[in-house]
């Protein structure tokens, strides 16, 4: 029996304070609504909250800082359990509520060191973006301080209240801005002793690497998922010029893609004061509509993959001093233990992390943008702020992490695409090797450049812009190294380039789209194959016509996507030669790998070995499909509670499983790895947004899950059935709509 195990088997034996979590009582959103504090605040003035009916407010406040402190009161309303666990990720204490399961992952946060540049950030703050974040984070503890009943993620993860800081704040905005290539360079580290190495790094260079990495422990895996399901690291965005618009007027649709779970790791919220007047998603913790509508502009964006992180070598030898630190990891239900993290110029020491692959005697430092004093939150008040396209660009100055290809609209029907991060400005176009000698100079950062150096498209004569965390236009310095395939783009561009007008409603079938071209083409390109060879040819007729039949589309009552994607799970190792995908290389079984190299591969076998293994995975495969007919007996959406995956407890967070359409790189992003039996996405598409600037009230909003993130709430998973179904749901800007459809009012006073 493993540690977690044991320690979760310790847990059950302490539910007097959990029971309300396993099995959480149902709750009205009147009773939930009736514990918000009301009277006796540190207001200036009165402030009104407007509720419609799934628990989305919209906040109206005589002064910005008012709006500030009641959004506090309002996050911490709707998500405190949420934005205290984020805490505790970002901060390295997962050990303290789950046991000793979590130590090494604690110890691997705690050397990622997401605060870092938090005290800094603080001591530089502008005054005006201080006062709005000292007033939210006020009404975040004063809500915290007047509840009488804790949430119940508290009593079972063993957890007390305690104030947050400024810091927690930004540390969890740190967080939320991981570097998306992480996993990449960990999974990568683990590979250089290889013989085939050599060819795996230059096929990441060449191919890219999807954010979804399997790794080969619960620990390192389990670490990966953190970073990359909390972090903004995918998204589709497109925005729409008024000549091809239906209504007139520019349009934009994006959808962020994060790990899949409840409570979402957005919540919906209308925000009115002196200075901002906005609808959109916000990140729980932070004060700002990181993606929405203003009556003056609507934004959107998607992950650059941006090259913000450096790997060095800082072994004896290499001039780089290093300063060692203990820290105390407190564990739940288990002894404490004390672990060092070693600090340079560079960054720390990552491979002093058991969860970080590492040669003997060899120390890599990690070097990340993010470990940088930049001012997001300042950037985000001024986009909320912005009146044009020009003004939106220049809000961004300064901008970080998550590196974002910003895509913004605005009323005057500009359509713009802004590249936002601070890039280094590094001498070479690629790297030559994964782990860089801090010896030698010209590894070295020279300077940094930021969004106003780096590229930016305002009305382009194609009139749609569309991004996908795929490899944008070129700048003065490399942007990224491993971006994800070209897939979702070309489809986006597919289907913006028809003839005629872009409606609402075309806009709302492309945040659907299930049809994937690259596996349209990689499943031509097998047919190809098992025509050519005749043993293959001849294996199961009914087979191949079912895999001839797939021309790319991962709808729910499909097919061919089950017999696809079977026949790769069969055919890959045989290809590669492993017993099983297991023994394969991260980036061998890597779809953005396999989409460019798989053909190739088995081209390059002998003829002999090549029909052996497409006859052996073709009459395996066949099997398989018997069993699944369609895809959405293959492939389905698990609603789950974050404590979903945890062994024991588990299945009580695990509320709804529904069949789902899509695929990895989908528009509609449903990601999923090799297999060949029933498969949970949990990465991907899990909000959606559309503006049509023609209407200040045409904005619509949909989140999986529900925006009320306590357990046992009517409105925790209320919008499941929109998501699903493709509905929305409307957050307009007119005061009088507003009125009408928020119409549950509360007034808060001093």
């Amino acid at each position: 029996m493993t540690l977690f195990r044991s320690a979760l088997l310790l847990l059950l034996g302490s539910f007097l304070g959990g029971c309300s979590a396993l099995w959480p009582s149902e709750v009205s959103r009147d009773e939930r609504l009736s514990v918000m504090p009301r009277q006796g605040l540190a207001l200036e003035k009165p402030v009104t909250i407007r509720w419609n009916r799934m628990a989305i407010p919209y906040v109206e406040a005589e002064t910005d800082r008012d709006l500030a402190y009641t959004l506090g009161l309002v996050h911490g309303h709707l998500r405190l359990a949420q934005i205290r666990l984020m805490k505790q990720v970002a901060q390295g204490r997962l050990s303290e509520m789950v046991g000793p399961f979590a130590q090494d992952i604690d110890h691997a946060i705690r050397i990622l060191d997401f605060g870092r540049a938090a005290p800094q950030i603080v001591a530089q703050m502008p005054g005006e973006t201080r006062a709005l974040m000292d007033a939210f984070l006020d009404g975040l503890n004063t809500y915290q301080a007047r509840l009488e009943t804790m949430p119940p993620e508290f009593g079972l993860l063993g957890l007390s209240p305690e104030p947050f800081t400024l810091e927690d704040l930004l540390t969890i905005g740190r967080l939320a801005g991981t570097d998306v290539n992480w996993g990449t360079y960990i999974a990568l580290l683990g590979e250089r002793d290889k013989p085939e190495w050599p060819q795996i790094w230059a096929r990441t260079l060449e191919a890219g690497s999807g954010p979804t990495i399997s790794f080969d422990t619960p620990q390192k895996q389990a670490l990966n998922d953190l970073l990359v399901g909390l972090s903004k690291s995918g998204s589709n965005s497109v925005v729409v010029a008024p000549e091809r618009s239906a209504s007139g007027a520019a349009m934009i649709a994006s959808d962020p893609h994060l790990g899949v779970g409840v409570p979402n790791l957005w919540l919906i919220a209308g925000v009115k004061s002196p200075s901002f007047n906005a609808v959109g998603f916000m990140i729980p913790g932070l004060p700002f509509v990181a993606l929405g509508r203003t009556p003056d502009l609507a934004w959107g964006g998607t992950n650059m993959r941006a090259a913000n992180s450096d790997l060095y070598d800082v072994s004896a030898g290499s001039g780089i001093d290093l300063v060692e630190e203990e820290t105390e990891i407190v564990t739940r239900f288990w002894f404490n233990t004390t672990r060092t993290v070693r600090r340079s110029r560079l960054g720390n020491v990552i491979t002093d992390s058991s969860l970080v692959p590492g040669r003997d005697g060899e120390a890599v430092a990690l070097r990340w943008v993010g470990h940088l004093p930049t001012d997001e939150i300042t950037g985000m008040f001024a986009i909320m702020r912005a009146q044009s396209a020009e003004e939106f660009r220049a809000a961004l100055k300064g901008f970080a992490v998550s590196p974002q290809n910003f895509l913004c609209v605005d009323s005057s029907g500009n359509i713009c695409h802004a590249l936002a991060t601070l890039l280094p400005k590094r001498p070479w176009e690629r790297p030559e090797t994964l782990v860089l000698d801090a010896a030698v100079p010209g590894n070295d950062w020279p300077g940094i450049a930021d969004a106003l150096e780096l590229p930016f498209a305002l009305n382009p004569d194609s009139g749609f812009i569309a991004s996908a965390n795929n490899r944008p236009t070129k700048a003065r310095w490399p942007i990224g190294f491993f971006f994800n395939g070209d897939e979702r783009i070309r489809r986006l561009q597919q289907i913006l380039g028809r003839d005629g007008a872009v409606s609402l409603d075309d806009l709302k079938a492309l945040q659907l789209d299930t049809v994937s071209l690259a596996s349209a083409e990689l499943s031509a390109a097998l047919v190809a194959l098992i025509e050519a060879t005749p043993e293959a040819a001849a294996a199961d007729p009914a087979f191949l016509a079912q895999l001839k039949a797939f021309d790319g589309d991962y709808a729910v009552d499909a097919a061919g996507p089950v017999a696809f994607e079977t026949l790769l799970f069969h055919l890959v190792p045989r290809v590669y030669g492993a017993e099983s995908l297991d023994a394969l290389t991260g980036q061998q079984k890597n779809f953005t790998q396999l989409r460019h190299y798989l053909i190739e591969d088995m081209q390059a076998l002998s003829p002999e070995a090549r029909s052996a293994a497409l006859t052996q995975a073709i009459a395996l495969a066949a099997t398989d499909t018997a069993l699944h007919p369609t895809w959405g007996d293959m492939h389905y959406l698990q609603v789950q509670h974050w404590l979903g995956n945890a062994p024991v407890i588990g299945s009580a967070f695990q509320y709804e499983r529904r069949p789902v359409g899509g695929s990895r790189e989908t528009v509609y992003k449903t990601a999923h790895g090799l297999t060949n039996e029933p498969i949970a996405t949990q990465y991907g598409s899990q909000a959606r947004h559309i503006s049509d600037m023609s209407d200040p009230d045409a904005n619509y909003f949909v989140l999986l899950g529900g925006n009320d993130g306590w357990l046992g709430s009517e409105n925790f998973l209320d919008q499941v059935d929109p998501w699903i179904e493709g509905g929305y749901v409307q957050m307009p800007l007119r005061a009088e709509i507003v009125a009408r459809d928020f119409p549950i009012t509360m007034t808060l006073s001093p």
